[in-house]
């Protein structure tokens, strides 16, 4: 089996986590594994940048963000995200890069979302190579809402969702427990129960629901529901199924089903959620034998094919999307489950299905069986299962007219098989008598079935559900012819509206709708076909055949497959797997099965493990056979499709077809075997032996073996005499049985090795027709050679099969005459291919890296070329470590190839060692394809114009310069200035300063038009220059360069996002490279070793064209006739070249070390010398910016391959090898492309080359015969018929100068325009290689960012390089001044007087250096949330401007080695808190400012809102590097951004480190520059130092008017006391007139 793929996970950061002042961390699980990142402390936007982990598991990913999680606490689940593996593998290059995932909690449905995590996901597979894309700054991927990982056509809202999956029966479980414990049990216990409790388990999302056990059950019922929670869509598209047994010492599982969650929704206008029955699933596993161990166990868990029927199962599932504002939604629902009221209703009627199955040719049968008895059992469920018996349902019903009819099925063994039905027909037989095989050669058997074919009957009973599987051949059909008539949309489409739907299921209605659909679609396409979008179209027909194949799976098919096994002396052998829609009958012809009656070859295989590797390439058996499945009341069509003449005969025990001696045809095969090409490798040396063995019927023979090669032309004809077919003779010419055709690899010892296996049908002439065009003689043609899944080569054949007639003869063979090859009969002549005189020109540079052979060194080696029987040799190289070059570079030869170029065998290359005493030891070989060899041909022509159409173009064509004139410059900078900004106060931003512009300048400014301008990347396009400068006005690095530069020069820096070999063809524009192979192919995956079989490579081309050639050719003047097709080709003897190795960055490295980092260093090797740059390691850092140059004295051919290697620098022990990449600098050095030295901006940087443009331009005119270049007068060029134009003078110093440079290099620069010798020439530039392990093959470790520069030794010496050290980071002083808060939201209460308050300050720090937190004093007993400070905090810290990061060095722990170097992003925190004395200060709030991309602060508290942060997309956006000051209102809130916590005004002010010297400003509100004291109100107190202050504040101010109330109160009791008081006295007083 493939070894499962390998998952790379890497965790850049989070943002918007829900929580309050939370110390976050990561945590990756994938199946068993669990790998977490470091703790990031008090934030919710956690950068971590870490590498997760690396798996091979294939559960589902879980990512879960933990809040303070340590030692003692297991920390609280803040959100996770799960998703399936597939999910990812079947992304585009299987990765998600860059994206962020939605957190959210399953535990807490009704709340939102819970953050984002940003990471990467690859998932690798064998022989995958993953690309990340190129890394630049990552401006774009700030915007989280675009950038979701999702995969495509998913919502970003996605809603919680309730799945319910409903268990109700299973039906037809093995007895598990074997047959020994059982009778064990039984003796003792006489206890007769079924041994099986089983119980069914639901896997979904990483979450998992069981059933209850029913004890000692087959046929359990259960009526029970399993809830899952997730969310919907859900990223998991599987759903796993399992019986299992429940055992005391482990459990089993019965058998697997998988539920694919999109072959059951549609996500169309009219489509529907996940629903699934109430349907039977079967469950297919291991056979049913029952011994102690089972060897194919795994096939029950689901992995790989299931060999036998297991079981089946009543299920439905069903999805709920929850309404999230209900308050009951958490609350898990609990609703028993009726049990389904009747079978018929709901999963269909109960019919009797009759299965009919004929053996009419069993051969090819292995040897290796032995020779007992064999028969075939077949099965279709567990009808016809000999161990468990044939079972019936005995159907009890209720008394007619009672509703609902009850159904109980019970298992019935049959007394005997020989019983009766009541029809008096036959009762079930379900397999073959034994026969002895017959030999039919050293490899195979054949079963005598002549005259009597013996035949099976199954009677079953499912429910009916024929119309589903209908449904889908009608589907299979459509997607059959349209890959048969690929243009046939006309009737396809009519096809697709055929689709009939009686029932109302959702899933066939919407298949309807979506057929009709794709109909329409099909015939608007039929009508769009035109010659130009034809290659468009036929990818939509792909895209129509695709989504018909899935809508044609039918996941609810009741009537299980069949199973037909082979067995020998009762042992099970091997089987085949028939599914049930492809034989079933039915009376409309499109329904119908596609095989249904009708004779198919089925090849039987090995079950299981056994049937992986080579042991699964042999065939066991190929039959014949004849099957039919239907409803018992149609059977008696069953016999209709069977060859004429058969009848059929009832016996007691089995069934026979004898045929009616008539109808027996008399054949003579013709089997012309031409040639072989392409094949399997499979002996030590890298070659093989091959002879083909062509099997028919019973009959086979053999060609002859033809020693050492891979392209073998035996040109060969066998003959089959008296082959004896039964059947009509309308049919055999129809369809003609299938002739097999096997390789194999002929050793001296031991058994020939299979190497391959092809089929095909002959062509058939019947007695009563004329062997005459158009169908005879028959063509050759290609078969397509396959060994296990993969290919092994063509097979170049024809065949034909010729009816014998009475008394006349057959077509008579005529071979070529002039062969005398004794008994071996050529291919005739109307059949082989008509042929040619052809040259083949071969051009020897030489060999490289030769590996030992036999370990000896190869010292004389030589090449050997053949091609049909012909071939040269090239010259014997004298000392290979020397000079691996050849002497002589030129040779050809002449051979005879047929007319057809599809029918031209290949061209081998052979290197042989040339030892003492006359020994050849071969080295390796390689084939090349015609194919190819016509492209280099091709290749060669063009560059040397022949056979092509003269230039149409020859007028003189006059191409502009995109270098503009100064004044253009000047219009276009005043329009810019004057165009300024409507409404906002346009910034003035600062012109850089020219000394500041250095190589990185241009270098980033090259990275963000790569990535802002959507320019075609092969340069500009030319004529739309001038829109693409104008589009370039607005970057911002574009306005970093100086205006003299030009844009040219702007864009003459590239950066390829790839290595420069794949922009320029491997630079293979005339010197090829061939890997030469040896030994084996490795069985277990054959593209596994083919890096290990190279043992050298050899430097050469080829030409084959026909003889002889045009006159205009060989009498062109400097022709060479020595030289052939190869003029101007450079000599090959050693030259000693300067090699300039620059090295710019490495990124996305693979981490070396345990903390998920790496040391790197760069190790350099070219030929002996070897530069390791330990001493400059960079610590711990991913992607190391390294910016060196390396000088290099190397000599070609001797040292000509570079490697540059990344390793991983350790304290102890030896460093690691991260990544390694390698540079052939001979290909790069010779090609025309002029790969030694980019063509740069002339003036700017220097110009790196030793020779100046001119002298370059003349040089390349002279080497490709070009007439030129004529400089003329106001600034033209002349060459062959081009004139370029462009400027002359150019600015040095201030003073013009008069030059030619820029003109030459503006021609170089369009190179690719000049007939004939034209060609693009590299620029500057910088390439992007892959780094790869040798122990990973195909996973990438990372990149790294370089370029070469080659000088010859011979010529002036270059200048110095240039000088990319990386860019110091720039220190500045960011001084932060928090004014006041305002409506900051109140935490405490007045223990008097219940007031609410909060004890106010603010608390700020820069990303990255939360140990440098600076607190403002405290704001106490704010009342109204109001707070005043007047507070200065200030950070310094280092920034580097082109990558938008902070620079921080610091100590990882204090037992790290040295200071690591973090690089984050820049940006500042406020938070503001509520001071409390004896208890934990509170949080109440906080923003985060991008210092790059922040939102312009509000003019007043009152404009300041939460949309400034919410609505980002629509604000005006500042950055403090442009800005320097920056004041204003900005609001706190909490993570979950829903309200306001409160506001602040701050005001920003950015300082380099020398303008802060100048005029310094102190801490808080300290000298120099000290900060007035803030106007606090009388309220902020603390009432124990002045308790009189704040009686009259805290009673004064609330309960005045209440006091005042009192006070008129108690003045009204005293007045009213005294007036009751006085009042007797009074009285009194009165009435006695005292």
């Amino acid at each position: 089996m493939n070894p499962s793929p390998q998952v790379s996970i890497t965790i850049i950061e989070a943002r918007q986590l829900v929580g309050l002042n939370m110390d976050p961390m990561v945590c990756v699980e994938v199946g068993e594994e669990k790998k977490y990142t470091s703790m990031k402390e008090s934030t919710n936007c956690p950068y971590y940048n870490e590498v997760g982990l690396n798996s091979d598991s294939f559960s589902p990913l879980d990512f879960q963000v933990i809040h303070s999680k340590n030692l003692l606490r297991s920390g609280t689940l803040v959100g996770s995200f799960k998703m399936d593996v597939g999910t990812v593998y079947t992304q585009p290059e299987h990765q998600f890069y860059h994206k962020w995932a939605i957190l959210s909690d399953p535990e807490d449905l009704t709340a939102g979302l819970k953050g984002y995590l940003k990471c990467d996901i690859a998932v690798v597979g064998k022989g995958d190579t993953i690309k990340t894309p190129h890394k630049a700054n990552e401006t774009d991927e700030d915007d989280i809402e675009g950038n979701l990982l999702l995969p495509d056509g998913v919502p970003p809202e996605r809603q919680w969702a309730r799945f319910y999956i409903k268990i109700y029966r299973a039906e037809g479980l093995p007895r598990m427990n074997t047959s020994i414990m059982a009778n064990v049990k039984k003796a003792f216990i006489g206890d007769n129960k079924d041994l099986v409790d089983p119980y069914v388990q639901v896997v979904f999302a990483g979450q998992k629901g069981k059933t209850s056990i029913q004890k000692s059950s087959y046929e359990p019922l259960w009526n029970e529901q399993i809830i899952f929670t997730e969310m919907f869509p859900p990223l998991c598209k599987r759903i796993k199924i399992q019986i299992r047994d429940s055992d005391k010492v482990n459990d089993v599982a019965i058998g697997t089903h998988f539920i694919d969650l999109r072959k059951i929704s549609n996500e169309g206008d009219k489509g529907f959620l996940p629903t699934f029955g109430p349907a039977w699933v079967n469950m297919y596993g291991s056979t049913r034998n029952y011994t102690l161990m089972d060897e194919h166990q795994e096939l029950n868990e689901g992995l790989g094919e299931g060999v036998s029927f297991r079981a089946r199962l009543l299920m439905s599932l069903a999805v709920e999307i929850l309404d999230t504002s209900n308050p009951e939604i958490n609350k898990s629902p609990h609703c028993p489950l009726e049990s389904l009221s009747s079978d018929t209703n709901c999963t269909g009627k109960m019919e009797e299905f009759f299965l009919f199955g004929a053996f009419l040719e069993a051969t090819m049968i292995d040897r290796k069986i032995g020779d007992k008895p064999i028969n075939f059992e077949v099965t279709i469920g567990n009808y016809g299962n000999q161990i468990d018996g044939m079972t019936k349902p005995i159907l009890r019903r209720k008394k007619e007219g009672g509703d609902g009819d009850e159904e109980e099925s019970e298992l019935l063994q049959n007394s005997s098989e020989d019983e009766g039905d009541e029809d008096g027909e036959l009762v079930s037989v379900s397999s073959s008598q034994p026969v002895k095989p017959l030999v039919t050669d050293r490899n195979y058997f054949h079963l005598p079935y002549f005259e009597k074919k013996p035949c099976i009957y199954i009677k079953s009973w499912w429910q009916d559900q024929r119309r589903r599987l209908y449904n889908a051949n009608i589907m299979d059909k459509i997607a059959d012819k349209l890959v048969s008539v690929c243009w046939g949309g006309r009737e396809t489409a009519q096809d697709m509206g055929h689709t009939q739907a009686p029932c109302a299921s959702p899933q066939l209605l919407t298949k309807q709708g979506q057929t009709e659909n794709m109909g329409q679609q099909a015939t608007t396409l039929r009508s769009q076909v035109k010659k130009n979008t034809m290659k468009d179209k036929l990818k939509l027909v792909q895209n129509f055949l695709q989504k018909l194949r899935f809508l044609a799976d039918e996941p609810q098919h009741t009537i299980p497959d069949i199973f037909i096994w082979m067995m020998s002396n009762n042992k099970r052998i091997a089987y085949a797997r028939v599914p049930s829609k492809d034989i079933l009958y039915s009376i409309v012809d499109e329904e119908m099965g596609k095989d249904c009656a009708k004779v198919k070859t089925i090849f039987l295989k090995l079950p299981g493990k056994r049937g992986f590797g080579s042991a699964g390439w042999t065939v066991q058996a190929k039959m014949e056979m004849y099957l039919w499945l239907g409803l018992n009341k149609q059977r008696k069509d069953f016999l209709s499709g069977l060859p004429c003449g058969f009848e059929e005969k009832k016996t007691a025990r089995a069934v026979s077809l004898p045929p009616s001696l008539a109808e027996k045809q008399v054949f003579q095969l013709r089997a012309h075997m031409y040639q072989a090409r392409s094949l399997f490798a499979a002996d030590s040396s890298g070659l093989s032996d091959p002879f083909a063995r062509v099997f028919f019927i019973s009959q086979s023979q053999c060609t002859e073996v033809l020693n050492e090669t891979l392209c073998p032309t035996w040109d060969q004809l066998l003959v089959f005499d008296n082959v004896e077919l039964y059947g009509e003779a309308h049919e055999m010419r129809d369809d003609p049985p299938i002739i097999v055709i096997e390789i194999y690899d002929q050793d001296t010892v031991g058994k020939a090795d299979f190497m391959g296996r092809t089929f095909a049908k002959p062509v058939v002439k019947m007695s009563d027709e004329d062997y005459c065009p158009p169908r005879f003689p028959p063509q050759l043609e290609y078969y397509q050679i396959y060994r296990g899944n993969s290919t092994a080569g063509d097979l170049l054949a024809a065949f034909e099969l010729l009816q014998v007639p009475a008394g006349q003869n057959l077509p008579p063979i005529d071979g070529p005459t002039d062969m005398d090859r004794g008994p071996i009969l050529p291919v005739p002549l109307g059949i082989r291919p008509v042929l040619s005189k052809y040259r083949v020109e071969i051009l020897f540079w030489g060999l490289r890296d030769l590996k030992r052979v036999n370990l000896a060194q190869v010292d004389r080696p030589r090449v050997d070329i053949e091609c049909a029987g012909k071939g040269v040799q090239s010259a014997l190289i004298q000392n290979y470590k020397k000079n691996p070059n050849f002497s002589t570079l030129v040779k050809w030869f002449e051979v005879d190839l047929p007319e057809n170029e599809l029918l031209h065998p290949p061209l081998n290359i052979r290197v042989v060692d040339c030892r003492a005493f006359g020994r050849y030891t071969l080295v390796g070989s390689h084939a090349v394809r015609f194919c190819l060899l016509r492209c280099f041909t091709h290749h060669l022509c063009t560059s040397r114009g022949i056979s092509l159409s003269s230039d149409p173009s020859s007028s003189l064509a006059v191409l502009p310069l995109s270098l503009q004139t100064e004044e253009e410059k000047e219009k276009k900078k005043k329009k810019k200035k004057g165009g300024g900004g409507g409404g906002e106060e346009e910034v003035e931003e600062e012109e850089p300063d020219e000394s500041m512009l250095d190589w990185w300048s241009k270098y980033f400014a090259s990275i963000e038009t790569m990535k802002e301008v959507g320019v075609c990347r092969k340069g500009v396009c030319r004529g739309e220059e001038e829109n693409f400068v104008s589009c370039l006005q607005g970057l911002t690095y574009f306005q970093l360069l100086p205006k003299a530069w030009g844009w040219a020069a702007f864009l003459a820096n590239l950066v390829f996002n790839k290595e420069l070999e794949t922009e320029f063809d491997n630079f293979e524009d005339w010197l090829h490279t061939f890997n030469l192979l040896r030994g084996k192919i490795g069985d277990n995956d054959d593209n596994a070793t083919e890096e290990e079989r190279i043992v050298g490579r050899f430097k050469g081309s080829m030409c084959v064209y026909k003889v002889p050639l045009p006159d205009d050719i060989t009498k062109e003047p400097g022709y060479d006739p020595n030289f052939g097709m190869f003029q101007g080709i450079p000599s090959n003897d050693p030259i000693n070249v300067l090699v300039r190795v620059y090295i710019v960055r490495a990124t996305d490295l693979h981490p070396a070390d345990i903390n998920g980092k790496a040391d790197p260093y760069i190790a350099i090797k070219l030929g002996k010398t070897d530069i390791k740059d330990k001493e400059n390691y960079i610590s711990k850092q991913l992607n190391p910016v390294f910016g060196k140059s390396f000088d290099i004295e190397a000599t070609f051919p001797m040292e000509s391959m570079l490697t540059v290697a990344v390793y991983d620098w350790d304290l102890v022990g030896t460093d690691d090898l991260i990544g390694e990449t390698k540079i052939d600098l001979e290909n790069r050095y010779y090609s025309k492309h002029r790969a030694t030295c980019g063509v740069s901006q002339y003036g700017y940087n220097t110009w790196r080359d030793p020779m100046k443009p001119s002298q370059i331009l003349s040089k390349l005119c002279k080497e490709g015969k070009v007439d030129g270049p004529h400089f003329g007068p106001g600034g033209r060029v002349k060459v062959a018929n081009r004139v370029f134009t462009g400027p002359t003078e150019i600015e040095d110093e201030n003073e013009l100068v008069e030059t030619d440079e820029h003109l030459a290099l503006t021609v170089l620069r369009h190179w690719d325009d000049i007939p004939r010798a034209g060609c693009k020439l590299v620029p500057e530039h910088v390439e992007t290689r892959p780094l790869l392990n040798p122990d990973k093959p195909g996973i990438e470790q990372g990149r790294l960012e370089m370029w070469v520069d080659m000088f010859p030794m011979d010529m002036p010496a270059p200048g110095p390089a240039i000088d990319i050290s990386p860019r110091k980071p720039k220190k500045y002083e960011l001084r932060v001044i928090v004014w006041n808060t305002d409506e900051v939201i109140l935490e405490d209460d007045d223990y008097f007087t219940g007031e609410k308050s909060s004890d106010i300050f603010v608390r700020g720090w820069l990303k990255g250096q939360q140990e440098d937190k600076q607190d403002t004093d405290v704001h106490y007993h704010s009342l109204t949330g109001e707070g005043n400070f007047n507070w200065r905090y200030i950070f310094p810290f280092d920034y580097l401007m082109a990558e938008e990061r902070i620079v921080i060095s610091k100590k990882e722990s204090m037992f790290s080695w040295d200071e690591t170097e973090y690089k984050i992003p820049a940006r500042l925190t406020l938070q503001v808190w509520d001071a409390d004395h004896f208890s934990a200060d509170d949080f109440l709030g906080a923003i985060e400012l991008d210092l790059n991309r922040f939102p312009r602060g509000a003019k007043t508290s009152k404009q300041c809102s939460l949309e400034m942060v919410t609505n980002e997309a629509e604000l005006p956006m500042v950055s403090i590097f442009k800005q320097k000051r920056v004041k204003g209102w900005w609001p706190f809130f909490p993570a979950q951004l829903c309200f306001l916590q409160g506001k602040v005004e701050a005001e920003l002010h950015l300082l380099t480190a020398e303008e802060a010297e100048k005029s310094p400003a102190g801490l808080a509100r300290n000298e120099p520059d000290p900060l007035e004291k803030p106007n606090r109100p009388d309220t902020s107190f603390i009432w124990f130092l002045n308790p009189l202050k704040s009686i009259k504040y805290l009673i004064c101010t609330r309960y005045k008017w209440l006091i005042i109330k009192i006070v008129l109160a108690l003045l009204l009791i005293v007045m009213v006391a005294l007036f009751l008081y006085s009042m007797p006295g009074y009285m009194v007083k009165k009435l006695l007139g005292a």
